[in-house]
C-alpha cells in the first residue's frame, strides 16, 4: 500500500479508506506470478438477487473451489496453477473485492481460497450495472501484475445492465484486450414487470459475453447452482472447447434498446 502523507487525522482516515475500497489499486502478493489463467469471478450483488439467491451463488463458487474436479482441471495445465480474485457488483460505483488476487496450484490453496471466500458475507446494493462489473474486471486484470496464458472474466447476474455505459462498449473493449468474458445468467424467477428481461439467456449470449470459446450456463433450478458453477469454473481452467446450452443462431436482441428500456423503467 503507497504511503499516506502527513495530513489531520480526519483526512488520514478518508484517505485509507479510499486505498481500501480500490484494492485492485494495490500491488498483490501474486505480482509477476505465471499462471495458465487469470480469472475475476464477478458476482452481481443487486436487490433484485433475494438473500437465499445470494446466499445459493456464494455456495456455489465455494464448492466449486473444493471440488476434486477443479483441483484436477488446475493440475492438469500446462503451468498447474491458475490466479483468482472474486469481487461483487451493484450499481456503477458499488463493486467490492471480497478475496484478493490468489494463486491456486493444487487443493490446499484452492481450500485456502474457498475458505476465505466462506468467511465474508454477501452485501446487496441498488442498480445493475455489468458495464461497471466489466470495467471493473479489466483494471484488476491489469493491475494484478500477474503473467496469465488466458485472461477470463466471469460475469453472473439476474438482470440486464441499467446503469453506466452501454454493456457493448464495455464488453468489446475487454475483447479488444484479448480478454475473454463468460456468462452465468441466473433465471430462477419469471418475469414479473416491465423492467425484466424475458430471455435473459439470449441476453447474455448477444450483449454480455465473448472472446474465444466463450459460453454461458444458464441457472433456471436452484438446485443447478452447485454443478453449473463447478462445471463453469472447470471450464474456464482448462479452456475446454465445447457448448454449453447453446442458444439458437434465430434468437437475436438489440442490445442498446434492450438498454434504454431498463434505463427508462429507472429513471421512471
Amino acid at each position: 500500500m503507497r504511503a499516506i502523507p502527513r495530513l489531520p487525522a480526519v483526512r488520514r482516515l478518508l484517505a485509507l479508506a479510499l486505498l481500501v475500497a480500490m484494492p485492485w489499486a494495490a500491488v498483490p502478493a501474486a505480482a509477476g506470478e505465471e499462471v495458465d489463467v487469470a480469472l475475476v469471478v464477478a458476482v452481481d450483488i443487486s436487490n433484485s438477487m433475494d438473500p437465499e439467491e445470494q446466499l445459493l451463488q456464494r455456495e456455489g463458487f465455494v464448492e466449486a473451489f473444493r471440488s476434486p474436479e477443479v483441483h484436477m482441471a488446475i493440475r492438469n495445465g500446462m503451468l498447474g496453477k491458475i490466479a483468482v480474485t472474486y469481487f461483487e457488483w451493484a450499481g456503477t460505483h458499488i463493486q467490492h473485492v471480497v478475496v484478493r488476487w490468489t494463486v491456486i496450484d493444487g487443493p490446499e490453496s484452492a481450500n485456502a481460497f474457498a475458505d476465505a471466500l466462506s468467511r465474508s458475507p454477501p452485501r446487496r446494493g441498488p442498480r445493475t450495472s455489468i458495464s461497471g462489473a466489466i470495467d471493473a474486471s479489466v483494471r484488476l486484470l491489469e493491475e494484478s501484475g500477474i503473467e496469465a496464458l488466458r485472461r477470463v472474466i466471469d460475469v453472473s447476474g439476474d438482470g440486464a445492465n441499467n446503469q453506466g455505459r452501454n454493456i457493448s462498449e464495455a464488453r468489446d473493449d475487454a475483447l479488444d484486450k484479448g480478454i475473454v468474458i463468460n456468462g452465468l445468467p441466473i433465471m430462477l424467477k419469471r418475469p414479473s414487470g416491465y423492467w425484466d428481461t424475458e430471455k435473459l439467456d439470449v441476453y447474455y449470449r448477444a450483449c454480455v459475453i465473448g472472446g474465444p470459446g466463450s459460453f454461458i450456463i444458464p441457472i433456471t433450478e436452484r438446485s443447478q447452482f452447485a454443478e453449473a458453477v463447478r462445471t463453469k469454473i472447470v471450464r474456464e481452467v482448462a479452456a475446454l472447447d465445447y457448448t454449453i446450452m447453446p442458444i439458437q443462431a434465430t434468437e437475436a436482441l438489440d442490445c442498446a434498446a434492450e438498454e434504454r428500456r431498463n434505463q427508462q423503467w429507472w429513471r421512471n
